[in-house]
C-alpha cells in the first residue's frame, strides 16, 4: 500500500512516524517545497517522486495536510489523479469540505483531535469509504464519526470555538499575571481547582497558538463564516487577540 502525502508539516512528519508497516510505503515530492522542507524529507524514510500529480496518482490513500486556505485549491489541482481514498486532514469548514467533493470521488473527511505532534492522538472520520481506514486503528486510535462527509470537520470546528477561545484567554490572564510579577502563584492558584498539570498543559496550549498564530487565525475565521448567524462573540474576540 502507498500512502501519498500533500503537505510536509508535522501531522504529516508524526504519521511517518506513527505508521509503520512493511506494508506500507510513503510517498511525497519536493515540487514547490522550500529549502527546509527539502531537507526534512530527504532526511526521512519516503519515496519521492517528481510531481504531487504522480503522488495522487500512485496513491491508495493520499492525505492533504497543508493549510486551510490552500486545501480547496490542493483538492482542485491533484483530486482528479487521485483513484484511491483521498483523506482530507485540515482544519476546514464542513462547507469547505462539501466543496472538495466536487474534485474528488473517493474524499474521507478526517480531523486529528490532540497535539499533532504527540505519540497518542485520535483521528476521527467520516464519509461512506471511511471503513476502509479503520485498518489505521493499528496505528493510531481511528474513530468512525458518520457516512456523511463534513462531521468530522464539524465535529472538529466544535471544538476549535472551546479550545483556541482558551487559548486566547490564556495567553491574556498570563500576560496580565506576568506583568503583576505573579504569575508563578497564578498557575498555582489556578491548579488548585483545574489539577496538577493545569500550568505544563496551559504553557505549551499558549506556545502552541502563538507559534502557529496564522494558521489558529484561518482556522478561527472558518469557523465564523461556517456559524455566521450565531453568536460568536468570544470567537471573533478570540480571532483579534490572536491576529495580533
Amino acid at each position: 500500500m502507498i500512502i501519498g502525502l500533500i503537505g510536509f508539516g508535522k501531522v504529516s512528519q508524526n504519521l511517518l512516524k506513527l505508521i509503520e508497516s512493511e506494508d506500507i510505503e510513503f510517498a511525497t515530492s519536493l515540487e514547490g517545497r522550500s529549502d527546509d522542507t527539502r531537507r526534512r524529507i530527504e532526511n526521512s524514510k519516503i519515496r519521492i517522486l517528481d510531481s504531487f500529480k504522480d503522488v495522487a496518482a500512485e496513491s491508495d490513500i493520499l492525505i492533504s495536510a497543508t493549510s486551510p486556505k490552500s486545501s480547496l485549491e490542493v483538492a482542485g489541482l491533484y483530486g482528479k489523479y487521485c483513484k484511491g481514498i483521498y483523506l482530507d486532514l485540515n482544519n476546514i469548514s464542513p462547507e469547505t469540505t462539501l466543496q472538495i467533493t466536487e474534485h474528488v470521488d473517493n474524499l474521507v473527511d478526517g480531523a486529528i483531535i490532540g497535539k499533532i505532534d504527540s505519540k497518542n492522538p485520535i483521528l476521527y472520520i467520516s464519509g461512506k469509504s471511511s471503513d476502509e481506514l479503520l485498518f489505521l486503528d493499528e496505528f493510531i486510535p481511528t474513530k468512525k464519526v458518520s457516512d456523511d462527509v463534513g462531521d468530522a470537520a464539524r465535529l472538529k470546528m466544535l471544538r476549535s470555538t472551546y479550545t483556541k477561545t482558551l487559548s486566547a484567554l490564556l495567553i491574556e490572564s498570563q500576560s496580565l499575571a506576568r506583568g503583576q510579577g505573579l504569575e508563578d502563584e497564578f498557575f498555582e492558584i489556578l491548579s488548585l481547582t483545574e489539577g496538577d498539570d493545569f500550568k505544563e498543559k496551559s504553557v505549551s496550549r499558549i506556545n502552541n497558538t502563538l507559534n502557529s498564530s496564522k494558521r489558529k487565525s484561518e482556522e478561527l475565521e472558518e469557523i465564523i463564516d461556517y456559524f455566521e448567524n450565531e453568536d460568536l462573540t468570544m470567537v471573533r474576540a478570540a480571532l483579534k487577540k490572536i491576529s495580533r
